[in-house]
């Protein structure tokens, strides 16, 4: 492969400047891609180079593969990094990119396109006996048979319609006595909604905990895994606050995890990063879900813990090097912890906001990283992801990573927008969180929008009055429909404060 020189970033925000900071510490020239409503973004005057791509919408602009292909022959870069999202995991692009000439810092096409589809990682999964959600491989309609595999599974199950989702043919069944009116009702609205009275049958996980194994491999066969991140407390099924090491993880469960991660990636010839994910019990028994094949969003938190540079690592890896890490040296260094600062509202269902960041603060102090790709005054656009930075802290302890992130938390200003910080804080003082009692429903089961309800703290309260004497004071000689404006927008920076 050969050192590379030159590095075009695909992609944008907190995620490309944290590539092109590895690039630059290796010598390694950076040219960024950029739409029209990313001219301004931090990244683009980081990078050695900057290209504007087309308009703001990401299918004219990020996503458009032969024009990013097109500009990094252009600039003579040798490499692409996808970064996460957009193209990161889009087996065409990276053959496009090796089809160039170029090299793409992720896994081999073929491994993303096997882990891309559900059902072929899956059949991986069963070969290599990584543990799978018990349940039946093909629709049932007898029940008989049916009543048989639950006893084989164990209670509680989950009977699932064959033909269809929406809730609709789906049931649990907590013991053996309502097993034959369940299936007899799923089966009836299977059939009503979808014409088609066969189901499934599977475990019924009652507390899912989503813990995912970091892997690394090189293109020499060597693969090790970096320990796991916990990532339960989720919005809409996305990952709202990360950490590594998990709580509830045994160095036993630990390594079983990791192994069957390792002899997945290997399966499918993989190399570069890659995630495994899975689902694990209250009796910490694991099962595979899926396998990200690029760089995940809480990779920080892995760093942290194993105080390695993953995207050096990356980079390392795409040269050709084999891996300068080996399972027997990588240790736990403490705890760290992620929260992912979105402009969202947490009392209004988590809708998303846009607007100017009046104020942008960053905290510091010992153990406090903040990856971001946003500065004061920038506005927040409304084509992408609403993400504005990601808060990590890391200590000796968990507890001491959760003491850390409170005040982080606090010490974080963002004015302009609404944001998930409140709610980060709420999880991070609620009983269950401290105590490693939680699981992915703990929104549903914990949070409500009232409880983030609440006074402003002092310094927010001094800050209210300057801006209310401000706003007096500037349109004391205007009209009373002026004044009235005013008042308007007065109460409009209140709500804006309650960051």
């Amino acid at each position: 492969m050969g050192k590379i020189k030159k590095l075009l970033v695909a992609n944008r925000g907190e995620i490309a400047l944290r590539i092109m900071r590895t690039a630059r510490e290796m010598n390694i020239a950076t040219v960024a891609v950029f739409s029209e409503a990313d001219r301004k973004s931090p990244h683009v005057r980081f990078a050695d180079e900057a290209i504007c791509i087309g308009p703001p919408p990401s299918s004219q602009s990020y996503l458009d593969a032969d024009k990013i292909i097109a500009v990094c022959k252009q600039v003579r870069a040798d490499a692409i990094h996808p970064g996460y999202g957009f193209l990161s995991e889009n087996a065409a692009f990276a053959r496009k990119v090796k089809e160039a000439g170029l090299i793409f810092i992720g896994p081999p096409e073929e491994a993303i396109d096997v882990m891309g589809s559900k059902l072929a990682a899956k059949n991986i999964a069963a070969e290599q006996n990584v543990p799978l959600v018990p349940g039946t491989q093909s629709a049932i309609t007898d029940i008989e048979e049916a009543k048989q595999k639950a006893d084989e599974i164990g209670y509680p199950i989950l009977i699932k319609a064959s033909a269809g989702g929406g809730g609709k043919g789906m049931r649990i069944v907590d013991n053996e006595s309502e097993f034959e009116e369940q299936m007899a009702r799923a089966t009836s609205e299977a059939q009503s909604a979808f014409g088609d009275g066969s189901v499934f049958i599977e475990k019924y996980i009652l507390s899912p905990r989503h813990i995912e194994i970091q892997i690394l491999g090189d293109q020499q066969g060597n693969v090790v895994y970096l320990f796991e991140r916990e990532c339960s407390i989720q919005r809409r099924h996305q990952k709202v606050i990360e950490e590594a090491p998990s709580s509830i993880l045994t160095p036993e469960v630990r390594k079983a995890m990791g192994e069957c991660a390792v002899t997945l990636a290997k399966a499918c010839g993989y190399y570069n990063a890659g995630t495994v994910e899975f689902i694990v019990d209250e009796n910490l028994k694991f099962y595979f879900l899926e396998m990200n094949t690029r760089l995940q969003v809480e990779h920080p938190v892995t760093e942290q813990i194993t105080g390695l540079d993953l995207v050096r690592l990356q980079i390392e890896i795409a040269e050709g090097k084999p891996l300068s890490v080996r399972q027997e040296d990588l240790k736990i260094l403490g705890h760290s912890m992620e929260v992912r600062v979105y402009a969202e509202d947490p009392k209004n269902n988590f809708l998303p906001d846009i607007g100017k960041l009046m104020t942008y603060q960053k905290p510091q102090g010992p153990g406090v990283r903040v990856d971001d790709g946003f500065e004061e005054g920038m506005e927040v656009p409304i084509y992408y992801d609403p993400m504005l930075a990601k808060l990590i802290t890391t200590a000796s302890t968990r507890n001491e990573a959760i003491d850390r992130m409170i005040r982080a938390i606090e010490e974080f200003r963002i004015i302009g927008v609404e944001t998930t910080l409140p709610f980060c804080k709420y999880v991070m003082e609620h009983p269950n969180f401290k105590d490693g009692n939680f699981d992915t429903n703990f929104i549903k089961n914990h949070f409500t929008p009232e409880q983030l309800g609440g006074k402003f703290n002092e310094a927010e309260a001094k800050i209210a009055a300057w801006l209310a004497v401000k706003i007096f004071m500037g349109k004391e000689k205007t009209t009373a429909n002026n004044t009235t404006s005013s008042s308007n927008k007065s109460s409009k920076w209140k709500n804006r404060l309650h960051q």
